[in-house]
């Protein structure tokens, strides 16, 4: 089937298409990463009174399951946003404290105001795409995603980002890192596999799309990083009303909203709350909303998952959103990804 609009292929369509490669890359540097191993065997993660990770957009959202990995292994993990760290929870940055920051550039103005305030005070290791960034040099230990440059909306840095911060879990929690290599390996075959078929992915998406007016993108557990990330990026990249948030939140509150100009995609998830999660697809359905599954059987072929290890589950989930985003914008005539009003480092906190 020949697409049903007309998709304009430009930079954010190649990095889609890229990232395999960039996930090969990435898993690559890990056992390279500067310091990170020396700081992990100088330090023990339960000295620190609070481990603060922070990032903003994508990269914060990034660290959710590595938030969820800590605090499961009884460690002080606190998740907070960089611009609201930085302005609004400063105390947290003192020597009993261990700062994971992410950012793909490490040039934010969130992240440099953040490097004046830990100074060399408080210990601080960065995840980066950038090797020359104020992150990646003044980190006491740092994760390079290695995903190369991206032009526009994040796709191959976010989930080069999951993978690096699977790894920096395992380093910190003393896990065998052969294991979790082999692990995290089964990645990049997976995204290859669902992205051969991609314009078929966005064919079958574009008329399912027609009549929705808003998305909200579903998960729980570690799948919320790509719920949340889902969210942005359609509103980024598509210019379309979207939301991402947990299947719980959508309950308390925006199933209110519900008609058949409504789209809830669901994350399908780990086993502990798929169960859950199927349901809210089906009580959506009945209070006539539209619904749309993302697991290993879902019905809709786009939807459609490789079978991989719950660990890397969110590293797939994101792919379907990327393909809506794509169909979005092919029905809207626009080119998907390319920006309007933002920019891709964000200057002005």
């Amino acid at each position: 089937m020949l697409l049903e609009s007309n998709l304009i292929e430009g930079p954010y369509v190649q990095d889609i298409l890229e990232q395999p490669e960039a996930l090969r890359r990435s898993l690559a540097s890990f056992a390279e990463s500067v310091g990170l191993r020396q700081f992990a065997n100088q330090v023990n993660a339960n000295q620190f009174k609070t481990i603060v990770l922070t990032g903003m957009g994508s990269s914060l959202f990034a660290l959710y399951p590595l938030h969820l990995k800590l605090l499961n292994h009884g460690y002080p993990s606190l998740l907070i946003e960089t611009a609201e760290l930085v302005y609004y929870a400063e105390r947290l940055l003192d020597s009993k404290a261990l700062v994971v920051a992410v950012s793909q550039s490490g040039q934010s103005a969130e992240v440099l105001r953040l490097m004046d305030l830990v100074h060399d005070r408080v210990p601080l290791i960065g995840v980066t795409n950038t090797a020359d960034s104020s992150l990646a040099s003044r980190a006491n230990a740092r994760v390079m995603i290695q995903a190369g440059p991206e032009a526009s909306v994040s796709c191959k840095t976010y989930i080069a980002s999951l993978l690096a911060l699977e790894w920096l879990g395992a380093v910190l929690t003393g896990e065998d890192l052969i294991p979790t290599k082999s692990t995290l390996a089964q990645a990049e075959p997976a995204v290859q596999q669902y992205l051969q078929n991609w314009r078929e992915h966005v064919d079958e998406l574009i008329p399912r799309l027609a009549g929705i007016e808003r998305i909200f993108i579903t998960g729980r557990g570690p799948s919320l990083s790509s719920a949340q990330t889902g969210g942005l990026i359609l509103k980024e990249s598509a210019r379309f009303p979207a939301e991402g948030m947990s299947c719980a939140a959508f309950r308390h509150g925006p199933f209110e909203l519900l008609d058949p100009q409504v789209l809830v995609v669901v994350l399908g998830g780990g086993s502990r709350t798929q169960k859950i999660n199927r349901r809210l697809v089906s009580d959506v359905e009945q209070a006539h909303g539209a619904s749309a599954l993302v697991d290993t059987n879902a019905p809709i072929k786009a939807f459609r998952l490789p079978e991989v290890p719950d660990r890397i589950r969110p590293v797939l989930e994101i792919l379907p959103v990327q393909m809506i985003s794509l169909a979005l914008a092919a029905r809207s005539g626009r080119e998907a990804g390319r920006f309007r009003l933002a920019t891709k480092v964000t200057s002005i906190d």
